[in-house]
């Protein structure tokens, strides 16, 4: 009798596919199939693994007649529409714990180019120009981190940053939840306002959810102090951009870096563009071995639910 079949639609790394085969189950490589094909090839597994291009829409599931499950090898699950699968029985899994230390390190790859001004010092050198005068920075020794959320990323890199000697501050909406986290970390839970206030750098480590949306706009943006810097390595849709556009021209922020973005690709270039913007193609998660581990985690999940 044959295994569970199971479909994947988006580039995943080989040790996933692997695990699964190894297990019995027959897996098929479609990962350049179209949203029409999808939905026309659906009915004949029993889970599909996605990332981030496919959507894994209520017509999709509709046509999974024996779809068990969805697998997401990634943290987002914004391109799935989780309320159909509930309503179906079908269970969504991730692999949030998968690409930790690897956000956690942009993050950080990210504080230490906004202090230094390391993209802008490389643009100038390969343009030909000297301008070494113009770039003093600042150093993170001494300087106060402000982490939105603590997850697991958030957790990483409060420890990192800690180990910099910089000091932690962490706003989560259930303190006494994570405060054994929090503290194990070296930080200290305080409320989004402080945060905002007594930070240097603030970097935001939520999902995207309607009441996270734009929960970095104007009243926070100017709540922030005077020259400091904003990053979002979460979802773009955490931050309004129009006004963060603004506080950077009008001198409010010193920078920001962003690796994700409301629209993506961004096809305005007017926040991205600023000379006091670092600006990434999303990704956080783009290694080696957070791909691994985001392949080998859902394969795991998958045979726990499918047996």
């Amino acid at each position: 009798m044959d295994g569970p079949r199971v479909l994947v639609c988006d580039p995943i790394h080989d040790e996933g596919v692997k695990i699964l085969r190894e297990a019995g189950y027959i897996v098929d490589l479609r990962t350049s199939i179209t949203a029409n094909e999808f939905v026309d090839a659906v009915g004949d597994f029993d889970a599909i693994v996605v990332r981030s291009r496919t959507k894994v829409t209520e017509q999709a599931l509709e046509a999974g007649k024996r779809l068990k499950a969805v697998a997401r090898a990634g943290v987002g699950l914004d391109n799935i529409d989780l309320n159909a699968a509930k309503q179906r029985g079908i269970i969504v899994v991730n692999s949030p714990e998968a690409p930790s230390n690897a956000v956690a390190e942009l993050v950080l790859g990210l504080m230490l180019s906004l202090a230094r001004r390391i993209p802008e010092a490389d643009d100038s050198m390969k343009k030909g120009k000297w301008i070494k005068k113009r770039l003093t920075g600042i150093e993170l020794k001494g300087k106060t981190l402000g982490i939105i959320g603590f997850g697991r990323i958030g957790y990483q890199l409060a420890k990192k940053a800690g180990a910099l000697e910089m000091r932690v501050l962490t706003y989560v909406r259930e303190r006494e939840k994570f405060i054994e986290f929090v503290e194990e970390a070296g930080a200290d839970a305080v409320d989004l306002d402080e945060l905002l206030g007594s930070s240097d750098f603030v970097t935001i480590h939520v999902p995207l959810l309607p009441q996270t949306k734009h929960m970095i706009g104007t009243e926070e943006i100017s709540a922030m102090k005077d020259g400091a810097y904003l990053i979002n390595a979460a979802r773009g849709g955490v931050i309004d951009e129009e006004a963060l556009r603004k506080a950077l021209v009008s001198g409010k922020l010193a920078g920001a870096a962003l690796d994700v973005y409301e629209e993506e690709p961004p096809r305005d270039i007017s926040l991205t563009g600023l000379q006091n913007v670092v600006s990434l193609p999303h990704i956080g998660a783009a290694t080696i071995e957070a791909k691994r581990a985001s392949s080998t985690v859902v394969a795991e999940k998958l045979i726990k639910i499918l047996g």
